[in-house]
């Protein structure tokens, strides 16, 4: 592509993230435009018809929009492919990018329930996800379907890359006894393309996202920051 690629952005969002590591793994260069998603520009309203990034500007002033259909772009046009060659196995991996959707609505559910009875519900919700990972994963990785990072590797590194944050201030237990899918998620981590993906503020910036939210989770943010204030004051 003659033309340097815009990944339109925000700087919290998940499918964002997926099109972010596709596009270092590929080696693409790209340029990142952020978006408050509050106060959306006129143009961005007229490029993305649901409202969401990721967008992908191309030349000429087009753009696609949704990020399962832009990996896939990205995954035809440039480089190798992080697809497999096989037909069967390619569409096993895209029902897994979908299968990572789903626990992304359940993180959502997770933070956004209201009382102790929602929280631990939508916390076990996700660990019976987790537990079909830790039985379907290739057991010798580093990756989901073994040596080569896929296109499932990149939909799911933004879904743990939630947990590093909750693990600072609550104890979910949600990858306890599973370590397939714990030293997954590590080596995803540890993928350069995965800690590019998001600034250095991320933590932060999630955290202070969290805090808003008026949920359970929220609350227990709350009662940790009074843990540390006390025990800063002794």
């Amino acid at each position: 592509m003659p033309e340097k690629l815009t990944l339109i952005s925000h700087a919290l969002c998940p499918y964002v993230q997926r099109a972010a590591i596709v596009l270092d793994e590929k080696k693409v260069p790209f340029e990142r435009v952020m978006i408050d998603l509050a106060d959306k520009p006129d143009w961005f309203r007229a490029a993305s018809p649901l409202g969401k990034v990721p967008l992908l500007k191309l030349a000429g002033d087009r753009y696609l929009f949704e990020s399962a259909p832009i990996v896939e772009f990205l995954d035809e046009t440039e480089g190798s492919r992080l697809h497999p060659e096989n037909a069967a196995e390619r569409a096993r991996h895209r029902a897994y990018v979908e299968f990572a959707s789903q626990i992304l609505n359940g993180i959502g559910a997770l933070y956004n329930a209201s009382d102790d009875t929602g929280f631990y519900a939508a916390g076990e919700a996700l660990r019976a996800r987790f537990r079909h990972l830790e039985s379907i994963l290739d057991p010798d990785g580093p990756f989901f379907a073994g040596s080569s990072f896929s296109l499932v590797d990149a939909a799911f590194a933004p879904v743990f890359r939630y947990f590093d944050v909750f693990d600072g201030f609550t104890d979910l237990g949600t990858f306890d006894a599973l370590d397939r899918v714990t030293a997954w998620r590590g080596n995803l981590a540890a993928r350069p393309s995965v800690r590019n993906a998001v600034s250095e503020d991320y933590p932060a910036l999630l955290t202070a996202f969290l805090q808003k939210r008026g949920s359970w989770m929220s609350h227990l943010l709350d009662l940790r920051s009074r843990e540390k204030a006390l025990q800063a004051a002794q």
